[in-house]
């Protein structure tokens, strides 16, 4: 993963509202705290690593133990910022273009499975 410059991806929380960027981002370094109510008695309840991806139910982290984590958003009690390791997204064109790749694999695998599929390919038919 390297080590990027950290100003370059700090966050700019004041100035002209176009040029902030602030939040969190992919590949963030960051610490989670999680509510012990939900936890295993004497379960750490801080959980540290890199963040994968962030979804409207979970996070997914992978950890310092070299796993992957989904922590759902129900237990989340603090989120703590490390380090980000990414430009904000508008900034990251890297990212942005995985992200429009990706988007044409999924395309091109969906009009290929919708040919495959049983019944939806009868172009060859006669009448």
């Amino acid at each position: 993963m390297g080590s990027p410059k950290l100003e370059d991806v700090a966050d700019v929380i004041d100035g002209d509202l176009l040029k902030r960027r602030h939040g969190l981002r992919r590949d963030d370094l960051i610490e989670i705290l999680m509510d012990a109510r939900s936890l295993v008695e004497g379960h750490d309840p801080w959980i540290r690593g890199r963040l994968l991806s962030s979804g409207k139910t979970s996070l997914e982290l992978l950890g310092e133990d070299g796993r992957i984590h989904f922590v759902a958003r129900d237990i989340i009690a603090r989120i703590v910022l490390a380090a980000h390791t990414r430009p904000a997204y508008i900034d990251d064109k890297a990212l942005l273009a995985f992200e429009r790749a990706d988007m044409k694999r999924r395309s091109n695998l969906h009009e290929k499975v919708e040919k495959e599929s049983k019944g939806s390919d009868d172009s060859h038919l006669w009448g």
